[in-house]
């Protein structure tokens, strides 16, 4: 018994030296995202090996953010960021000039097909790409190609991540479906803050007017709101809703003249806080299909 004890005295510090040299996987990365819809999708395909910081926080506007030196400092402690692209984040630039940042951010949105509008007299391209859970596939492969190249020992993992994530994206895009198939097109009309939900009305058919145009830093004019109003009573648009990261004041302003209905509170460019209903990309895109297809049901 005591030679067994010495044997195994003998042997244990090599074993936990061994167990020291030859961890089961790589260090976790530290990840910065843009805004929070971005991060947790970069949560879900990065897993416990990832840690995800988002500069703009919960109830943020994404076009209106303005970084601090706090800001500053974490993107400077990323080893990989990751933005959604297509001229959503303006001040980006700024804040990589200003952190000392070496690195070249990672744009979600390559491949994605865009769609434009006019925006202020210009065609632009419209950067809400995430409101279709079809495009948010397309970020779910450019995040794990990403994270695999930042950190090889833990691809398998990031490839089966990816891999279950797109297939909630899939039942996301069939439950949309299911709920607005069935409203009859002329009922599909939707009153919103502003222009922010193009992706989501082509992927399901629904038509949304805004007194704002593509970003939330534009002002709308007399006119354009005297012409929305007029539009939204010759459509008889019947519901409004407002958006979590924006001002209500106008889009309730236009609702008066034209008799709409409030519908309630809309996710499109920020999750909730996390006792919210909206703390992940999934229950967002949930929460608004139902919001919206019940607003639908009762204008019929």
């Amino acid at each position: 018994m005591t030679k067994y004890r010495l044997l195994l005295s003998a042997a244990l510090p090599a074993f936990i030296a061994f167990g020291i040299a030859a961890p089961a996987s790589a260090e976790t990365l530290n990840v910065v995202a843009s805004f929070t819809v971005l991060a947790d999708v970069v949560k879900q395909v990065g897993g416990d090996h990832v840690k995800v910081s988002s500069l703009v926080g919960p109830n943020g506007d994404p076009h209106e953010f303005e970084p601090s030196p706090a800001d500053a400092k974490k993107l400077n402690a990323a080893k990989v960021t990751f933005v959604s692209g297509e001229g959503l984040e303006g001040w980006m630039d700024r804040l990589i000039s200003a952190s000392g940042y070496k690195g070249t951010p990672i744009v979600a949105s390559e491949g994605i097909d865009t769609r434009t509008m006019v925006d202020d007299g210009k065609t632009i391209t419209d950067p809400h790409v995430w409101n279709s859970p079809v495009n948010v596939k397309i970020w779910v492969a450019n995040i794990e190609k990403a994270l695999a190249a930042a950190d090889p020992a833990d691809a398998a993992d990031f490839n089966a991540n990816a891999e279950r994530y797109t297939k909630t994206l899939t039942e996301l895009d069939a439950y949309a479906h299911s709920k607005f198939d069935k409203i009859a097109e002329d009922r599909r009309k939707i009153l919103t803050s502003h222009d922010a939900f193009g992706y989501f009305g082509r992927e399901y058919n629904v038509s949304f007017l805004s007194p704002l145009g593509i970003s939330t830093e534009t002002e709308a004019s007399a006119a354009g709101v005297a012409k929305l109003i007029e539009q939204i009573k010759s459509e008889h648009v019947k519901s409004y809703f407002f958006e979590n990261s924006n001002d209500p004041r106008l889009v309730k302003q236009v609702a008066k003249a034209t008799g709409a209905e409030p519908g309630g509170e809309l996710y499109v460019e920020a999750l909730s806080k996390a006792n919210g209903p909206a703390p992940t990309y999934e229950k967002m895109f949930r929460y608004n299909v139902d919001q919206l297809a019940a607003a639908m049901a009762k204008s019929s």
